[in-house]
C-alpha cells in the first residue's frame, strides 16, 4: 500500500503518523492535507502547519510532522513559528495606526522622525532626508540589495564599524546606513528592503514612546485576539515555549555573528542576529496567530484593526510609475503597504493579497484572496533551492478551488488565542 494511501485510510496511521495531527473536518478539505503532505515530504522537510479562513471563520487548521524531530515532538495548528517577512505586513498595520492615531502622515519624512546620526567622517546622500514613511512601507525608498547589500545580514561588519559589540542592533544598522549611499532616487521604482522596514521599527517606537513589540501587541495583535505571538530570539537557549526547532536540508552551519560561541555554529541558531530584525522579520506565530490575522483584514467595514478609509489607504497602490506605467493601467503585481497584491481583471477593487517569509530554517506563506479565503502555511526548514518553497502557493490554491463543500462552523474558539 502507497504511505499517503496508508496516512488517509487508516485511522491507526493517521493519528500515530507524524503528519497529521488532527483529523480532517469535512472531507472536502482533504486536498489542503495533500497538498501540504506532498510539499513537506518532496523536500525532506521536518513539518509544517496550515491554517485556512473562508469569510472571517477559521475552517480548517492542521499540523504536519515533527516541530522538533529529536524529541518526536509533532507540530499543531498552535505551534509557533518564525514567520521571517510576513513580519512586514503586522508592521504596516501599526504604522497606520500611528496615522489614525494623528502621530503620522504617510508622506512624513522617515528620517526627521527619529534620532540617529549618521557615523563620524561619513557624508550622507542628501536624498536620505526626502525617504518617506510610505516609500519605506512600499519597497521604494531607495535601498536596493541586489545592487548593494542587506545591512541586516551584516552585523558583525556594522558593529566593528560603529564601535559597539557584535552583533549589532536595529540602531546600529541605521546609523551606519546613515552613511551609505542610496541605490536609485526614492519614490521612482521598487526593490525589496528589509532596512526600510527596520527604520519603520525605530518611527514607531519614537512616536508611540514605547518599543516596538509593545506597541505592536497593544494596536495589532489584541485587537485581532492574538496572544501568543511574540519576537523570537537568535539562539537555541532563547527558543519559546511552543515553538518548533528549525532545521537545514543538509545540516549547513554558517559562521556564528555571537561572540562566545563555536566559530560555525548551525545557521538558524547564531547564524544571523533575529533581534535586530523584529519590525521587517523576526515574529513567532501560528498559523492560527495569522489566520486570525488575515481574517481581522477582511472586511474594511468591520476591521478591528483599521478604519475604513485607513483600511484602504494600507492597501493602495503605489503611484504611477511604480504600480503602473503613466496613465495605463495598473500592472499585475505590485507591492502595496506591507503586501504583495494582484490586482483582479474585471474586478474593480479586488485583488489577491500575499507575503512570504524566508530565512535559514523557516519558509512561510499568508495569503487573503478577493473571495473571502485567506490562509497561512508554516514550515520549519526552507528548501537548499529557495525557488522551489514557492510551490506550495499554487498547490493550496488548486486544493481550495476544489473545494465544493466549505464548512459553516468556526475553529477558532478552539484554539487558545
Amino acid at each position: 500500500m502507497r504511505r499517503r494511501r496508508f496516512l488517509t485510510t487508516s485511522s491507526v496511521a493517521v493519528f500515530t503518523s507524524p503528519f497529521i495531527t488532527r483529523s480532517a473536518e469535512p472531507p472536502s478539505l482533504a486536498g489542503f492535507d495533500r497538498a501540504m503532505e506532498d510539499f513537506i515530504v518532496a523536500r525532506g522537510m521536518p513539518g509544517g502547519a496550515l491554517a485556512v479562513v473562508k469569510e472571517g471563520r477559521l475552517v480548517h487548521a492542521r499540523g504536519h510532522g515533527w516541530a522538533d524531530k529529536e524529541r518526536q515532538q509533532r507540530v499543531e495548528p498552535a505551534s509557533l513559528f518564525r514567520i521571517a517577512s510576513i513580519s512586514k505586513p503586522i508592521t504596516a498595520v501599526a504604522v497606520l495606526r500611528l496615522v489614525e492615531q494623528r502621530k503620522l502622515k504617510l508622506d512624513d519624512r522617515a528620517f526627521d522622525l527619529i534620532p540617529h546620526k549618521p557615523l563620524p567622517d561619513t557624508k550622507p546622500d542628501p536624498r536620505l532626508r526626502t525617504v518617506t514613511i510610505r516609500q519605506c512601507l512600499q519597497h521604494t525608498g531607495g535601498w536596493d540589495r541586489d545592487m548593494s547589500f542587506d545591512p541586516m545580514f551584516r552585523p558583525k561588519l556594522i558593529a566593528t564599524a560603529v564601535g559597539e559589540g557584535a552583533p549589532a542592533g536595529p540602531n546600529a544598522v541605521i546609523r551606519y546606513m546613515m552613511g551609505q549611499p542610496l541605490d536609485f532616487d526614492p519614490g521612482t521604482r521598487y526593490a525589496y528592503s528589509n532596512f526600510g522596514y527596520c527604520v519603520l521599527g525605530r518611527v514607531i517606537e519614537q512616536l508611540a514612546g514605547k518599543s516596538y513589540e509593545d506597541y505592536v501587541k497593544e494596536v495589532v495583535l489584541a485587537p485581532a485576539g492574538i496572544k501568543s505571538m511574540r519576537l523570537g530570539r537568535s539562539l537555541e537557549a532563547g527558543r519559546a515555549p511552543g515553538e518548533v526547532r528549525y532545521h537545514m536540508p543538509e545540516a549547513e552551519t554558517a559562521e556564528s555573528v555571537f561572540p562566545g560561541l563555536p566559530p560555525k555554529v548551525p545557521w538558524p541558531y547564531g547564524g544571523f542576529n533575529l533581534e535586530a530584525m523584529d519590525a521587517h522579520g523576526a515574529w513567532l506565530a501560528s498559523a492560527v496567530d495569522l489566520a486570525r490575522f488575515a481574517a481581522a483584514l477582511h472586511d474594511a467595514e468591520k476591521c478591528p484593526l483599521l478604519k475604513p478609509a485607513t483600511w484602504r489607504e494600507l492597501h493602495a497602490a503605489p503611484p504611477a510609475t511604480v504600480a503602473r506605467t503613466e496613465d495605463g493601467p495598473l500592472k499585475g503585481t505590485y507591492y502595496c503597504c506591507g503586501w504583495l497584491t494582484r490586482p483582479n481583471l474585471g474586478q474593480p477593487g479586488k485583488a489577491n493579497y500575499w507575503h512570504s517569509g524566508s530565512l535559514p530554517g523557516t519558509y512561510t506563506m499568508l495569503v487573503r484572496r478577493s473571495d473571502g479565503l485567506s490562509w497561512a502555511a508554516l514550515f520549519n526548514q526552507r528548501s537548499k533551492d529557495r525557488k522551489l518553497d514557492g510551490e506550495i502557493d499554487p498547490a493550496l490554491h488548486r486544493a481550495a478551488d476544489a473545494v465544493t463543500d466549505w464548512p459553516k462552523g468556526d475553529l477558532f474558539p478552539r484554539f487558545r488565542a
